[in-house]
């Protein structure tokens, strides 16, 4: 089976929602601090994040928990050449779960949207997971 560049589409996919949501959080930052709500020097030492700013920051915390483990299952997909349809599949559903997951997180944060979510993203990684270890086994 050959390794496609299709694996590594859903990885930028990924990278480009990290950079909006850094973005996103320093505009907020920058909104709350000419607001006169929090001090520039609060960031300084992460000491508070205001309300303006806190669902985003925990939001970009969570693209660096469960997609480490997204990243590390894609790259040995992609080395090890067992990427086929299905995984690239796969790994498109999870990022789409997280730009999902991401976007209710940062508008209503309703734990009942958040969650099926998140499950989806989760069950589609373990699958990627589950794939890699049957083809390395039968290899």
């Amino acid at each position: 089976m050959p390794t496609t560049e299709a694996t590594l589409w859903p990885m930028i996919a990924h990278a480009a929602l990290v950079f909006f949501l850094y973005w996103l959080l320093s505009k907020r930052r920058y909104a709350a601090v000419r607001a006169g709500s929090v001090k520039a020097e609060n960031f300084r030492e992460c000491r508070e994040e205001p309300p303006e700013s806190l669902l985003i920051h925990n939001n970009l915390k969570n693209q660096f928990e469960l997609p480490v483990l997204f990243y590390a299952v894609s790259l040995a997909l992609y080395v090890s050449t067992a990427d086929n349809p299905a995984s690239v599949a796969l790994q498109w559903i999870f990022v789409a779960s997280r730009y999902a997951h991401a976007y209710v997180h940062i508008t209503s944060n309703r734990l009942s949207q958040r969650r099926p979510v998140f499950l989806v993203g989760f069950f589609s990684l373990v699958a990627l997971w589950v794939w890699l270890a049957v083809w390395l086994a039968a290899s």
